[in-house]
């Protein structure tokens, strides 16, 4: 039987080739403006399906944008593999910080990708890491090593808080049925430092309106006799954290878990160097909650931050106004066993509580979703973590990561089912940010480690 490695190579220009087409499409679920775009990129992913060997490929219409499933079942007593994915994308905002078009991929080398890297929004989170997935089944298919049942979920609301996956996933039980869920929309630690990531942070998305005087004013009229929306909303921000970076709204720690010291301890093994880190970011220092190090602030311990704040005259030139209004959005990402329902109407309390009287405010959540956690003694967590030593010749290290997958602890409510995060992706491959890219030796690597996964985990449910 020919190796994964032996087929990759035979049709690695092909499987570049065919991402890059998928990376032009602006897929943008946050945008209206894109529909069209998102809707011609799930009828691609659907025709890529049906190619690499799935036998039964649907778009499955909801509320917003389409969800793509795919099967192929080749034997119902085997295990199923439910792999989940998203083709939407973020903004590429601000276009201006982009060294080539956001949606024209290039390939550069670089120190971190000696093969070469793909820069396009996307290539990363998720459409590079989703469409492994998509080779991997080509693979098995063409070469008769398919050894169990798989199915795909791939949405297009991913990036703007899955809103109608959820519906999707309770009205279909049956049809999702599975043994195992299986993700690639997170990364690893390095290329020669393979990881599995064991636990996503819970996520509350929140919009804040801060109103003064019913319209902008003369600020040399009203200057220092009305109360500045803009001059309040920034200071109640800045109120919400303390002298050592803590989080200052009532309640909000109430359900931290607090990890042991030999948690932590494991935790601290992971190769991290603050010089390297701080040169990537061309910063001076680190900067977080007082008694926590860089790993631990940004995986164990929630967070609260502004995404984007805005009001008044921002155009060339000057214009002297007070604005009437004033808006910030805000991100908290959330621990296991913080509920984000819960943290939501925590800020929204606080927030209003410490306005003075001269505004009104407006706290509008977005979306949100539970945190979760895998533990690493389940079948499918051994299972991959065999696969990344086949295919790195090194056993994966488990990995708290910071990022969300709001829907991740729905799956397990409704399908009774662990999730396993096999990333492949780098701290460094600017996801949600300008230059977005993907190491082409990581795609790669991801196509030949997923079949692997699929034998190991086949192998230790017999």
């Amino acid at each position: 039987m020919k190796s994964a490695k032996s087929y990759i190579a035979e049709n690695k220009q092909r499987f570049i080739d065919e991402l890059i087409e998928l990376l032009k499409i602006p897929s943008i679920s946050a945008d209206s403006a894109y529909k069209s775009d998102v809707i011609k990129t799930a009828q691609l992913v659907k025709s890529s399906l049906e190619k690499a060997g799935c036998t039964t490929v649907e778009i499955c219409d909801t509320p917003g944008n389409p969800i793509v499933y795919g099967e192929r079942i080749i034997d119902p007593k085997l295990p199923t593999i439910l792999v989940y994915g998203h083709y939407d994308v973020q903004p590429p905002d601000p276009l201006n910080l982009w060294d080539s078009p956001p949606f024209e991929p290039i390939i550069k080398k670089t120190e971190l990708h000696p093969d070469g890297a793909l820069y396009a929004r996307g290539s990363c989170d998720d459409k590079g890491q989703m469409y492994m997935h998509v080779k991997a089944l080509e693979y098995m298919t063409a070469t008769g090593q398919l050894p169990c049942n798989v199915k795909f979920m791939i949405e297009g609301e991913e990036e703007v808080g899955s809103k109608n996956l959820g519906g999707f996933v309770q009205q279909n039980h049956e049809k999702l049925a599975n043994n195992v869920i299986l993700i690639s929309d997170t990364g690893m630690i390095a290329n020669d430092i393979p990881s599995i990531t064991t636990g996503l942070r819970g996520l509350s998305y929140v919009e804040v309106e801060v109103t003064g005087p019913n319209r902008d004013l003369h600020s040399g009229l009203y200057g220092g006799a009305v109360a500045n929306p803009i001059n309040v909303m920034t200071k109640m921000i800045a109120s919400l954290h303390d002298e050592n970076n803590h989080i200052t709204i009532p309640g909000f720690y109430d359900d931290v878990e607090e990890l042991s010291l030999e948690e932590r301890a494991k935790m601290a093994e992971a190769p991290f160097s603050k010089e390297a880190y701080c040169k990537a970011l061309d910063i001076a220092d680190v900067y977080g909650e007082k008694g926590y190090t860089t790993n631990e602030r940004n995986s164990i311990r929630p967070t609260l931050d502004v995404n984007g704040i805005w009001g008044g005259y921002t155009g060339e030139g000057a214009k002297t106004v007070i604005a009437s209004k004033a808006y910030a959005k805000i991100s908290m990402r959330l621990v296991p066993h913080q509920d984000w329902v819960k943290i939501t109407d925590l800020f929204k309390n606080h927030f209003e509580s410490i306005a003075p009287k001269g505004v009104t405010v407006k706290v509008t959540p977005h979306h949100g979703g539970q945190g979760y956690v895998t533990p690493i003694d389940n079948i499918g967590y051994r299972a991959a973590e065999k696969a990344y030593e086949s295919t790195f010749g090194k056993t994966p290290i488990p990995q708290r990561s910071g990022g969300s997958i709001p829907i991740v602890a729905l799956f397990e409510q409704e399908l009774k089912s662990k999730t396993i995060l096999m990333g492949f992706g780098l701290d460094s491959d600017a996801i949600h940010s300008p230059n977005e890219h993907f190491g082409i030796w990581n795609y790669l690597k991801g196509i030949e480690t997923i079949p692997q996964f699929f034998h190991y985990f086949t192998e230790m449910t017999k």
